[in-house]
């Protein structure tokens, strides 16, 4: 079309009217992509006169094409002339914002939002609010829900008459007979309060907000729920007692979990925008029954505030409430049948010791720590030690020590190995909290002890452990205490002792460095190249390979080199072909020759760190044979 009528500047809204129908639909999603670009080519007029109305009329698209053009549209202000011309905008945003895929709706109704900034207020009121009354009063529920999101935005910026006329309109929505539209009413509560005037807070949204907190579905009294926060935050407090708390105490207890659920989520909250006194008179008694709730979801969710709630109460008699109040409840849960609810608790109830004190600290929930770390749910248990630095500030390491320690040693040595397991991989995480003085003094034997536990998976994660102690706590630490005992099984009777020693010299090497790698560690390995048992033996070819980056090259060539070749030609059969595969992979970091130079250069090779070779020629002066 562009050649025929000898104007390029037509190219770009053919390509795309063109791609826009290709029955590709990545083509057609691509193509909306570059609208910046083709609005660029355009020019803004043509982009206000001819895309745009061209993208208006063809909103009919797959799902993910239109939500890509409501997210480009959002940021097209300066291609169709700048806030002057913003309002050209709203025509196909208005279309999107009614289609029957959310994502999209949604899409739609953040662009709007965000051009709605960049309107004048007499835009504003001419060309903006309009679109709004269009979209509350449609047919589809569509226009409606997404209406709901929009009034905010308006709202400030808008004559008297106006604002009238949009709390009517959400009034309107608020009792709408579809559910979604009264859910998407409801969601949007409190942040329509925030821009209101007060004594529209008190006359039109508190009824609204008692409606919707009594709607016949749960999934719109649960958003009322979390409208409650910004309504309590907005009143003064003498207002909340008659305005807000009765409403909130039959969410509290309402009939449906999902609604108690919404309450114990936003406990913390609520108590914040509620202040002390009621927090004292209501909200203590409303957490109690949540924290005993039938269903396990409401239980959980009010454990997870426990810390949060506590910490919030009023100084002056906050000790005599947890005590009184809330402990009694948490005890119950300690031994929940439900292990969400255990978790949920454990993750936070450490951090009750900072509040309490150290004396009740000691007596009453040292017990619990102790139930919780010998709980049958590994995650209970993760929460109690990832948290054990708390407690410790509180008591001192010493108390600590007394208590918490013997429980956790108790279980790294219990009959059954999957405990023993389990506590192994939460010992880097105990090390780094407890320090590595208190570590090698208490946790250290018990470390090394696992490496030599009669079940492999212990040994095996026994090595990885130690791996990211030295990772913790430095290379010269495992060389005053960890490479020494683990050398020193390499004499042990226990052929799979022996082995684990290799295991652990290709787990530690890369954390210890070149120079205990070749200083220590490597003449063990060599040493066991002629051990009784042919397991050992091809375990010490693959330990070579693996260890083999690390060292430098002289070592390579002359202490590695010749043990592999012995092996190469050992009797037993693994031992030769892992001992052939260790030298076919030196053999790219030794064997390769370059020819001299004649005079002044020789070749050497530098293994790098990660196993990566590269060569490098470095200039070494030789005499001339002349």
């Amino acid at each position: 079309m562009a050649g025929a009528d000898g104007d390029d500047s037509l190219y770009p809204i053919a390509v795309l009217i063109d791609e826009l129908r290709n029955e590709d639909v990545q083509l057609r999603l691509n193509s909306i992509k570059k609208l910046s670009t083709i609005a660029l080519a355009l020019g803004v007029e043509r982009t206000r006169t001819e895309l745009l109305p061209f993208l208006t009329d063809t909103i009919y698209d797959e799902d993910e094409v239109l939500l890509a053009l409501a997210e480009q549209l959002g940021n097209f202000t300066m291609l169709v002339g700048g806030p002057e011309y913003v309002h050209c905008l709203l025509p196909p945003l208005e279309s999107l914002a009614t289609v029957e895929e959310t994502v999209v709706r949604d899409k739609a109704v953040e662009s709007l939002r965000k051009i709605s900034q960049e309107h004048s207020p007499v835009d504003l009121e001419v060309h903006f609010e309009p679109l709004v009354k269009r979209l509350a009063s449609g047919d589809w529920f569509t226009s409606r829900t997404s209406a709901c999101g929009l009034f905010s935005v308006c709202y400030p910026r808008v004559s008297s008459t106006v604002k009238a006329e949009i709390r009517q309109h959400f009034r309107t929505l608020c009792s709408d007979d579809t559910p979604m539209v009264r859910r998407a009413a409801a969601s949007k509560l409190g942040e329509f309060a925030k821009v209101l005037e007060l004594e529209y807070v008190k006359s039109d949204i508190i009824s609204l907000f008692t409606a919707l907190a009594s709607d016949e579905q749960d999934s719109v009294r649960l958003l009322a729920v979390e409208a409650c926060v910004s309504i309590a935050t907005l009143l003064p407090q003498e207002d909340l007692e008659t305005l807000v708390m009765p409403t909130l105490r039959q969410a509290a207890e309402d009939k449906s979990w999902r609604v108690r659920y919404m309450v114990a989520d936003k406990f913390s909250e609520l108590q914040k925008a509620v202040g002390p006194e009621i927090t004292k008179n209501d909200l203590v008694p409303a957490f109690q029954n949540l924290l005993k709730d039938c269903e396990a979801e409401v239980r959980a969710a009010a454990a997870n505030k426990v810390k949060e709630f506590c910490e919030n109460l009023p100084e002056d008699n906050r000790e005599q409430i947890i005590m009184t109040h809330i402990l009694p409840c948490v005890k119950e849960l300690v031994s929940d049948t439900n292990q969400h609810v255990k978790s949920a608790l454990a993750s936070v109830i450490m951090g009750l010791s900072t509040i309490l004190g150290k004396d009740n600290t000691i007596e009453h929930l040292l017990p619990l720590f102790l139930a919780q770390l010998k709980d049958e749910c590994p995650e209970v248990r993760l929460n109690i030690i990832s948290n054990l630095d708390c407690v410790n500030e509180v008591i001192g390491i010493r108390q600590l020590s007394q208590s918490l320690l013997p429980a956790i040693v108790e279980l790294a040595e219990d009959a059954k190995w999957r405990v023993r397991l389990a506590i192994i991989e939460y010992m880097p995480l105990l090390a780094g909290q407890l320090g590595v003085e208190f570590f090698d003094e208490k946790l250290n034997t018990l470390c090394m002890a696992w490496l030599i536990d009669h079940v492999y998976a212990i040994r095996e994660a026994a090595t990885c452990n130690l791996m990211k102690l030295v990772e913790k706590f430095g290379a010269e630490w495992a060389q005053n205490t960890i490479v020494p005992k683990v050398l020193g099984m390499a004499n042990d009777p226990n052929y799979l002792h022996r082995m684990t020693t290799l295991f652990c010299i290709n787990a530690l090497s890369k954390a210890c460095g070149q120079e205990i790698t070749t200083k220590q560690m490597l003449p063990v390995v060599l040493k066991m190249s002629n051990d009784q048992v042919a397991n050992v033996r091809f375990n010490v070819a693959k330990s070579l390979q693996k260890i083999g980056p690390i060292l430098d090259s002289n070592a390579l060539q002359t202490e590695v080199k010749p043990v592999l070749e012995k092996l190469a030609s050992d009797t037993d059969m693994d031992v030769k072909y892992f001992a052939q595969e260790a030298i076919s992979g030196f053999k790219e970091m030794m064997s390769c020759v370059i020819p001299h130079p004649p005079d002044c250069c020789a070749l050497s090779w530098s293994v790098m760190e990660r196993g990566q070779i590269s060569c490098k020629l470095l200039l070494i002066t030789v005499p001339h044979p002349n």
